[in-house]
């Protein structure tokens, strides 16, 4: 049932997400799984639960990390008998990773990889892959950055509803391989 720019919930565009707690929420990949779940259409406990065929107090326990951290929260509720069903949605569309430990940012980005390998896995169709190294200078690894980040917001901005669902990963390290 889209309502808002083809979500079933209103959410900010962006959250930067900084804070200690919700760093070490979204360092968990079954949360990074639910908070992704959660992008266009508000789910309930059940719902997730059998759509992951996850156990509910599983589920359940890993919402409440989630919202505690100011991540998710209640979108909407609905009474089924004598039970008030909770329906989670994200506090915002795209949330943006900064970290000031080095090892969050490594868990971050190791996990969003994860993700994308997860899609892809099940993707109809996969385009446009490679991994390159390049020995960098500060300026350029700065400068790729920049254009890295320019080509996300570029391509969130392309999203519309009834468009094909699309994915873009994208990540800059610094690595230990010698290779280049």
């Amino acid at each position: 049932m889209p309502t808002i720019d083809g979500h079933d919930y209103e959410a900010e565009d962006t959250l930067l997400v900084a804070d200690p707690a919700q760093l070490r929420a979204m360092s968990d990949p079954f949360r990074t799984q639910l908070v992704q779940l959660l992008r266009d259409r508000a789910r309930s406990t059940q719902e997730i639960s059998a759509e992951l065929d996850i156990p509910k107090g599983t589920v359940g326990h890993h919402l409440k990390v989630l919202e505690r951290a100011g991540l998710i929260h209640v979108v909407r509720t609905r009474q089924v008998r004598a039970v008030t069903e909770k329906f989670y949605g994200r506090t915002a569309r795209l949330f943006l990773y900064q970290t000031e430990d080095p090892a969050d940012g490594r868990t971050i980005s190791a996990n969003t990889l994860r993700q994308a390998a997860n899609e892809v896995e099940l993707a109809p169709v996969a385009t446009g892959f490679g991994l390159v190294r390049a020995r960098l200078s500060k300026k350029d690894m700065d400068r790729f950055e920049r254009r890295a980040k320019k080509l996300m917001d570029d391509f969130r901005a392309a999203d519309v509803a009834g468009g094909t669902p699309s994915s873009l990963t994208m990540g800059i390290w610094a690595s230990e391989a010698d290779d280049a």
